[in-house]
């Protein structure tokens, strides 16, 4: 299914092989058009005018294009192209999409559905959405799915609306968010999906190295709302570029106790104090 190759963008001004453009230009008019072209995309977060852990979102995207095209890209010269980009649209704070396609390479600042202090407080509302991810290693518009979660997003729950949909597979069993991975603790162990099943996240490997940090591993484990459902041990918690990590308070009718969960408490911690030392060196990994 078409999908255009520019969705919620900020400012006035984009990227576009390297060149400045308009939102107002006649070639931005075109990009806002669906488009069959294969197109993979990566959201980069800055902080402090850094783009975070973009070595790593420049390997997924090799990874995706060598999926299905196997053309050749210069990463290189994509990420100065987005630091250019950030530097001419003065951005300290926020977040960049680089889409890029056969012969197209866009870089613009989006709107990206942010949680709020209250979010991280008590813990996000959540929905199932059952839905089995094609290709789910490579990281493409899709615009069936797309067209899918939107309209997930619009129902409400007994809570309101929800800010994340969790993906179930036809077997009934949660493997990751809409927009993020999904992890359970459970008597102190924390489970991921298996890395086939779902989009390997940029943060999502960094909270492994939280895991590692803290004197814990990851164990391989999928589970059904009601194998989860009745047990005080019992916590979940998304994590996404844009965010971060986020406890899960409510997934439709059933309510979980995320937010007072110790283990999750001791991830978030090294996970922030891993994301500071990334940004005082510079960019590097340590």
């Amino acid at each position: 299914m078409a999908y255009p190759l520019i969705e919620h963008p900020l400012g006035d001004a984009f990227f576009y092989n390297g060149e400045c453009c308009r939102f107002s230009s006649v070639i931005a008019g075109d990009l806002f058009k669906p488009s069959d072209e294969c197109t993979y995309y990566e959201t980069v977060r800055i902080v402090d005018g850094m783009l975070l852990f973009v070595e790593d979102h420049m390997r997924r995207l090799e990874l995706s294009v060598k999926g299905l095209e196997d053309f050749s890209i210069d990463t290189d010269m994509i990420v100065r192209s987005a630091y250019n980009f950030i530097k001419y649209s003065r951005i300290n704070f926020g977040n960049i999409r680089i889409v890029l396609t056969a012969n197209k390479l866009i870089i613009h600042q989006v709107d990206v559905h942010m949680p709020d202090a209250e979010d991280f407080r008590v813990g996000i509302n959540t929905s199932v959405l059952n839905w089995e991810r094609q290709t789910p290693n490579l990281k493409i518009f899709r615009g069936d799915y797309k067209d899918t979660v939107n309209k997930a997003f619009s129902k409400c729950n007994s809570h309101g609306a929800p800010f994340e949909l969790l993906l179930a597979d036809n077997c009934g069993k949660l493997y990751e968010g809409s927009m993020s991975n999904l992890f359970v603790i459970m008597d102190g162990t924390v489970y991921s999906a298996p890395d086939d099943k779902i989009l390997i996240g940029i943060t999502r490997r960094r909270v492994i190295e939280a895991l590692r940090r803290s004197g814990l591993s990851l164990a391989c484990g999928m589970f059904s709302i009601d194998e989860l459902s009745g047990r005080d041990d019992t916590a979940l918690f998304v994590s996404s570029t844009p965010f971060d990590i986020l406890p899960i308070s409510f997934v439709d009718e059933y309510a979980f106790n995320s937010v007072g969960n110790p283990v999750l408490r001791m991830i978030s911690d090294e996970y922030q104090k891993y994301t500071l030392e990334y940004i005082r060196r510079g960019g590097k990994n340590g």
